[in-house]
């Protein structure tokens, strides 16, 4: 199934940490498929404890560029998603300019390394304050905008293999994404007498900064036998996935073609998780 036949047509998606990476893919195959992009991103940096560059205003106006080079229509603004105003701000101005919202894609998100007894109380708190609580303030920003526009639609989490099977040294993140199963599940539950379903995807091993930040190899320096938790999968692996593999299942999950499936924790990982 093609991006046009899975036709998104006449649809509106919000996207969050969608300068660059699994965000920007995501807002590029929502456009290809029809649906106008509502996109943030702090474009800043956002903790001290990343091992890789945060995203930039730069890679912000390249994804807006894209999504316009796609016929689509775009709104893009600087925004971190523990700004709960922010976040409420843009969505007015985004249904004040398409007329609705149909599809959330909660992206935003850190990972970064350190035991849980020798982590910073700073780097705990940025951790859950992003990819968790940032979710929450996303979904506080954008439920009551498409309740009220009574189209119904789909709300996707992008978590972590992570969030489902635990593994050593960045049990925060950890703690995080398995927040996130938590809050989609209930969700699910809460949002589907109106129409709008919630799931989350669960990737491992993508091509993006994120994923090819090297101070994870300092942990497994250090503690040799945690490279045991992190298994290739069970399909041929020769490197980190494209992002844009990962958008098949978020289009897919956009879309009619999924009309049955909420409160689900979708894979995105060569059979990481059964091994």
């Amino acid at each position: 199934m093609t991006d046009r036949e899975s036709s998104l047509s006449g649809k509106v998606a919000y996207v969050t940490g969608a300068a660059r990476g699994q965000g920007r893919s995501h807002c590029l195959r929502l456009a290809r498929a029809g649906a106008d992009i509502v996109a943030v991103d702090a474009c800043a940096p956002v903790t001290e404890h990343n091992g890789y560059p945060s995203a930039t205003p730069d890679d912000l106006a390249e994804t807006f560029r894209l999504v316009e080079g796609e016929g689509r229509k775009i709104l893009a603004d600087e925004i971190d998603v523990r700004d709960l105003a922010g976040q409420q701000r843009i969505v007015a101005s985004a249904v004040e300019q398409f007329g609705r919202l149909d599809i959330v894609v909660a992206n935003a998100g850190v990972l970064n390394w350190g035991r849980l007894w020798e982590i910073s109380a700073q780097q705990w708190q940025d951790t859950l304050d992003i990819n968790l609580t940032g979710l929450w303030n996303t979904v506080k920003a954008v439920v009551p905008a498409m309740i009220t526009a009574g189209n119904g639609g789909s709300i996707i989490a992008i978590s972590s293999a992570a969030g489902i099977k635990a593994v050593p040294g960045c049990g925060h993140y950890c703690a995080s994404k398995f927040g996130v199963v938590g809050l989609v599940n209930s969700l699910a539950v809460e949002l589907g007498g109106y129409g709008i379903r919630v799931n989350s995807v669960h990737p491992y091993g993508t091509d993006t900064p994120m994923g090819n930040d090297v101070s994870m190899y300092e942990i497994f320096r250090d503690h040799p036998t945690y490279i045991h938790s992190f298994s290739p999968g069970a399909l041929p692996t020769e490197s980190l996935a494209d992002p844009d593999l990962v958008s098949d299942i978020v289009v897919w999950l956009a879309g009619d073609a999924s009309s049955l499936i909420t409160a689900a924790q979708i894979p995105a990982d060569k059979g990481y998780l059964k091994i």
